[in-house]
């Protein structure tokens, strides 16, 4: 049976976790998706707001500390990003790559 598509369900075709992610200095990051794709994105647009959870991402040294948790890019204070969104914003941004075999 055919996977229900985006128009027929009414959400997305495809679920995209995250699967890996590397601090490469500042607020930018690499970020793995289930799709296969990978790609650096600079963080610092989110890290700018303001807000009880943002607010400790300000520091450098905390923000590396980023984690994957249930598909999420996450951090020790609790602040997390949905995986969807952002992929379609790396996407968007032309910042995705498909990640050879190994």
């Amino acid at each position: 049976m055919p996977k229900p598509t985006a128009a027929a369900s009414g959400s997305q075709a495809l679920m995209i976790d995250v699967v890996s992610v590397k601090s490469v200095g500042g607020f930018k990051l690499r970020v793995g998706f289930s799709d296969g794709s990978a790609g650096v994105h600079d963080f610092s647009p989110t890290v700018a707001r303001n807000g009880e959870m943002v607010q400790p991402l300000k520091d450098p040294a905390f923000f590396a500390r980023v984690f994957v948790e249930l598909g999420a890019l996450a951090w020790p204070n609790g602040f997390d990003l949905d995986p969807i969104a952002l992929h379609e914003r790396m996407l968007a941004a032309g910042e995705l790559t498909p990640v050879a075999a190994e």
